[in-house]
């Protein structure tokens, strides 16, 4: 009996869905609810599991291809090929010549599909299943009995397509840096102080271990109240600005996939240690594929950070709608002038980067100025006005 599996509705009135990884191949017995394919909406990558128990007759689409809803996506044999009388074949390649099975020769579509994809002459073998028909075991000894040949050297170039989420990233990036002009603005920060802080805090208190990220963290919560253009968002086609009084910050965290931007929500209630505690649960989650779109949606303002890699500069990409990205670079000891000597500070560069189109260059520079002034007398990031 023939079956076609057809792309399911995925959630929230999705069209279409694109094809990430197929976990099967045509000439395979599936089990029922074996994984088929993984596809991908929305930053979301959802399995696709088998209706059926069968042989895989043919896959439509290719990882990368756009698949809508309601398109068939997978075709089985579910009874060793016998087809109900009524119900058209599903497409099948044109065998090669020197592979055309006769007309004596008993096989299923799936089997003759497999026999051709590997070049192997069905006339040449004795099936072993009912009534001498050849079934994939056949196969399965020919390729067995065939010697291995060396592997072919492997070729100069190697073209890998994007699929998936970095498909994904390479749109939102690109869509990002061609409608909003951005303004870059880098200052220099003395960090010494909060270093210091910090490491105390890790060696006194039996807490989640305190990084740069949530002593940034909470500096933009306490500056934006006076810079509330920052935490915003630009619906560039609609010409409004929204303005948020909950800070959301999403930090950019690098996984095997790509980026992904999970969000620490309601920023301003929180503590240090529990900013610290979010970020680290966060980041796991996203590492191990397993944040969920709630958890990746949603932010106002982006941190981006590499750390120890972070160099000493950067332009990062604003996070549409957001208006407002910051960046911090590398910590690293350098010798500075302090009171008319020189002396070795543990200095920092803060990179960030604006839509032009709503936050003012004088803005900015006065936010990162303000951000300045906190993380180099720390005291002032829990001081009440």
């Amino acid at each position: 009996m023939h079956h076609t599996f057809k792309l399911p509705d995925v959630g929230e009135g999705t069209a279409e869905a694109e094809i990430v990884a197929w976990h099967v191949a045509v000439g395979d017995a599936v089990a029922e609810d074996q994984l088929l394919v993984d596809v991908m909406t929305d930053k979301a990558t959802v399995e696709m599991t088998s209706p059926v128990a069968g042989t895989v007759t043919a896959l439509h689409g290719n990882p990368g291809d756009m698949a809508t809803v309601g398109a068939p996506l997978v075709e089985f044999e579910t009874d060793a090929g016998v087809r109900q009388a009524d119900a058209p074949p599903p497409p099948v390649a044109p065998l090669p010549v020197e592979t055309t099975p006769s007309a004596g020769v008993l096989a299923a579509p799936a089997v003759r599909q497999r026999a051709a994809n590997l070049g192997i002459d069905l006339d040449s073998l004795h099936g072993s299943g009912p009534d001498g028909r050849i079934v994939h075991a056949d196969l399965d000894g020919v390729l067995a009995a065939t010697p291995r040949t060396a592997a072919p050297t492997p070729p100069e170039r190697h073209e890998i397509k994007l699929t998936g989420l970095r498909r994904r990233i390479a749109e939102r990036m690109q869509e990002a840096k061609r409608r909003i002009p951005h303004f870059a603005y880098v200052a220099e920060i003395d960090m010494t102080e909060l270093e210091e802080l910090r490491a105390h805090l890790n060696a006194t208190a039996e807490r989640t271990r305190l990084t740069v990220l949530p002593f940034v963290i909470r500096a933009v919560v306490r500056a934006l109240p006076d810079f509330p253009q920052m935490n915003a968002h630009f619906d560039d086609l609609a010409g409004v600005v929204t303005r948020y009084s909950a800070v959301h910050v999403g930090v950019a965290t690098e996984t095997e996939a790509g980026l992904l931007v999970p969000v620490v929500t309601q920023a301003q209630q929180r503590t240090l240690w529990q900013l610290a505690g979010e970020i680290a649960r966060l980041a796991e989650r996203a590492r191990t594929n397993k944040a969920d779109k709630a958890e990746l949606t949603g932010s106002t303002i982006t941190i981006t950070s590499l750390g120890p890699l972070g160099g000493l500069a950067a332009t990062p990409i604003i996070n549409a709608p957001e208006v407002a990205i910051i960046a911090p670079n590398a910590i690293v000891e350098r010798p500075v002038v302090r009171h008319g000597a020189v002396t070795v500070r543990k200095m920092m560069n803060l990179s960030s980067c604006y839509d032009h189109r709503v936050i003012d260059g004088a803005d900015a520079a006065k936010f990162v100025q303000r951000l300045k002034t906190l993380l180099e007398h720390p005291a002032l990031l829990w001081l009440e006005d």
